[in-house]
């Protein structure tokens, strides 16, 4: 966002990271803002990478692995603050929109896969959308269903309008402050969040908001960054997600706290943060199901994840991945035997070298016993 308001200032943000990281005793080789497509792609490297799900399973008739043995890959769904991804590979591996197409050849296997990233659909970027949209014809105090009961707070409108995805919503306003008051009604505030998606437009057979491509939903998804964050706030993170239902009552009864009742229930937690959980809630559920179009069926397929066997979940590790080679693009010649194989043919050897070690023994004290035999 920073490069589309100022890039020269980025530029000097960026140079400036590469002077200090240069006095480091490491091999820096240069910053760079990666692409929306590129955080959706590393993402999904990621989640699947640590999964598992890039390695193909050898049988022991058949130590050449086909097409058929491969895992079926998790498709992911990334929510930061100022922008949202979702990358999966779509089941007939048609996309009708090429930008939103990337092609990938892992362990000897061709993946198709489509992305695409939200600029200004992050929570924090979509919270500003909508504060933006609902002062308009305000006298300067906006009633807003997002806050919980009884929480207050001034905002400049000069902030407000600072940031470049609320530009579409900018206007002569005749106050330069305005007051939020909450009112904390789910249902309303569900209903505010849903007009920042258009919807009535798609120049493609099947699109989520805005008129971007979309193929239809297949397979597993994790969602991690901030999906993660907030839902485990929520108390969502369980290993089973909650049903829509489920998830709709709980927020319901959150956001209709008092908001002096949560923060004494809720003390370890800045006040900033915690008055924006109900917003948030309401966003990812709205951004999903209504902008992603998930639904009853596809809802349970919906994994919110913050660490996969110890390891953080994001993009960062599968864009070292990519960087460093560390996945090769063709299946490995041998493929290391898993911890349970390698203990069974352990034992299996040890109890062979057991038996021909007592075979020896008795051919050694008996062997005219062993030759009458054979005579």
């Amino acid at each position: 966002m920073l490069r589309i308001e100022n890039e020269q200032l980025a530029d000097k943000v960026l140079a400036a990271v590469a002077r200090s990281l240069s006095n480091y005793h490491f091999d820096f080789q240069g910053a760079r803002i990666i692409t929306g497509q590129e955080e959706g792609a590393y993402g999904w490297i990621t989640i699947n990478y640590l999964l598992g799900k890039f390695t193909q399973k050898l049988s022991w008739l058949n130590l050449k692995p086909n097409e058929d043995s491969a895992l079926e890959t998790y498709g992911a769904l990334d929510l930061g603050g100022a922008s949202t991804q979702i990358t999966f590979v779509p089941p007939n591996k048609k996309i009708e929109s090429p930008s939103n197409a990337l092609h990938f050849r892992l362990y000897g296997r061709d993946y198709s896969v489509y992305t695409h990233s939200f600029l200004c659909y992050g929570k924090d970027q979509a919270l500003r959308q909508k504060l933006a949209k609902d002062i308009q014809g305000t006298n300067g105090i906006l009633r807003d269903p997002c806050f919980h009961p009884g929480y207050e707070t001034v905002m400049n409108v000069s902030d407000l309008y600072s940031s470049p995805c609320t530009k579409r919503f900018e206007m002569t306003l005749p106050f330069d402050q305005f007051h939020i008051q909450g009112t904390g009604n789910y249902q309303q505030c569900q209903q505010s969040i849903l007009q920042l998606f258009n919807t009535s437009y798609c120049p493609y057979s099947h699109c989520s908001f805005n008129g971007i491509f979309l193929p239809p939903l297949h397979g597993d998804f994790g969602a991690f960054s901030a999906y993660y964050y907030v839902m485990e706030f929520l108390n969502f993170t369980s290993e089973e997600t909650p049903s829509q239902e489920k998830m709709t009552e709980t927020m319901e009864k959150f956001c209709s706290q008092p908001w002096e009742e949560l923060k004494t229930s809720f003390g370890d937690v800045k006040e900033k943060y915690l008055s924006e959980y109900c917003f948030s809630g309401a966003y990812i559920l709205t951004l999903l199901l209504s902008g992603y179009h998930f639904t009853a069926d596809s809802w349970k397929n919906i994994h919110f994840m913050g660490k996969i066997q110890s390891s953080n979940v994001g993009w960062t590790l599968g864009y070292m991945l990519n960087l460093t080679n560390m996945i090769p693009a063709e299946q490995p010649l041998s493929t290391p035997l898993s911890h349970s194989t390698y203990v069974f043919l352990m034992v299996l050897f040890s109890l062979i070298l057991v038996a021909v070690a007592i075979v020896g023994l008795f051919i050694f004290h008996k062997p005219s016993y062993f030759w009458k035999d054979m005579v």
